[in-house]
């Protein structure tokens, strides 16, 4: 299916690897020209010459650390005008209520780091009456963890404001949409399984894996393809919706 995507501009945020990789490498397949940014300056790197073998499109990087409020202005005036904002970096770390001391600091990156974006994109999109943004959160807004309790709160919130903009947007031609996934194959989602394998007093964080529908954690592709879809036009009649991809986790 042509997703109708041939010349878009999309920036993706924490691109160098994991999920924002695989949406990065989608979108540059279907034709976008892609921006990329991620704190790592040599993983972003030894990302687009992956993408550039595999694509006609070389997309564009700029190392940039999201955690902080003049990184995030720096990457979006060197974006310019874009077609399609892709808000993935994150890092939210695991733990209780106990150890939530950091919290705001928890937050810089994926919180008010998807805040600032949208705060800094969404006008101008707004402005133009043309612009999709697709937030990358995760389940734990739905499910909330008492294990990763920063996490659930972060993710729960940025769900809200997901669908109020996506409210907003609404009049004028602007989409905002959100994508909610489970366990995926990740180095970060093995980091948070051994870790809920090591509060849950598990021998190994493959019985967690066992356990998930489907036997299996999600592939950051299919992930990266709901992404594409979502902002594409073949799914303009879309807004302030959020998609779980979670293998039915969420249902039982």
């Amino acid at each position: 299916m042509d997703l109708k995507l041939q010349g878009r501009r999309a920036l993706v945020t924490g691109a160098s690897r994991g999920i924002g990789l695989a949406i990065a490498r989608t979108l540059a397949d279907e034709g976008c020209e892609v921006l990329m940014t991620a704190r790592n300056a040599s993983a972003l790197e030894q990302a687009v010459t992956a993408l550039t073998a595999s694509s006609s499109i070389a997309p564009r990087i700029l190392p940039a650390d999201l955690a902080y409020e003049a990184e995030r202005a720096r990457v979006a005036q060197w974006s310019g005008e874009i077609d399609i904002l892709v808000n993935n970096a994150g890092d939210i770390p695991p733990g209780g209520i106990a150890d939530s001391g950091k919290l705001f600091q928890d937050w810089n990156l994926k919180v008010f780091g998807y805040v600032s974006f949208c705060r800094l994109i969404f006008p101008k999109m707004v402005a133009r009456g043309a612009g999709v943004i697709a937030n990358v959160i995760g389940t734990a807004g739905e499910r909330p963890d008492p294990a990763y309790i920063a996490g659930s709160m972060g993710n729960a919130a940025l769900s809200a404001m997901t669908r109020a903009l996506g409210l907003e947007g609404l009049r004028a031609g602007v989409r905002v949409v959100g994508v909610n996934p489970g366990f995926t194959s990740t180095d970060r989602a093995r980091m948070l399984m051994e870790e809920r394998a090591r509060t849950q007093g598990l021998e190994s964080w493959t019985d967690l894996v066992n356990a998930l529908p489907f036997g299996r954690a999600a592939a950051a592709d299919e992930i990266a393809a709901a992404v594409a879809f979502l902002v594409s036009p073949r799914s303009g009649y879309t807004t302030g919706t959020i998609l779980t991809i979670d293998g039915g986790r969420s249902l039982m």
